[in-house]
């Protein structure tokens, strides 16, 4: 269903089937991300906090990068690559 007459609003905000897409229900990598994340506060050192922020750390690179390359919206491929960009330099900040 594409609309040639689209704004710049339509084409940031709105998928395919016309709605407003902002936040959409989590999927596996970002659920992860969440569970792997409290995990590794909860577990405060060790191999196995190595492990979770591992874990959290690749779920949230994964689900960055399906949104930048599958988002269903501008809005969502600009959210991916900033969580992108964010993670990368967080790391790179942590060396």
């Amino acid at each position: 269903m594409e609309n040639t007459d689209s704004t710049l609003f339509d084409k940031i905000f709105r998928d395919s089937n016309c709605n407003i897409v902002i936040a959409q229900a989590p999927n596996p990598p970002l659920i992860l991300w969440v569970v792997a994340g409290l995990l590794s506060l909860i577990i405060p050192s060790g191999t196995l906090n190595t492990v979770f922020q591992i874990l959290a750390n690749g779920a949230l690179f994964t689900w960055a990068w399906l949104e930048l390359f599958q988002g269903v919206n501008y809005f969502r491929r600009a959210l991916g690559l900033v969580v992108l960009i964010g993670l990368i330099a967080f790391q790179i900040q942590n060396l």
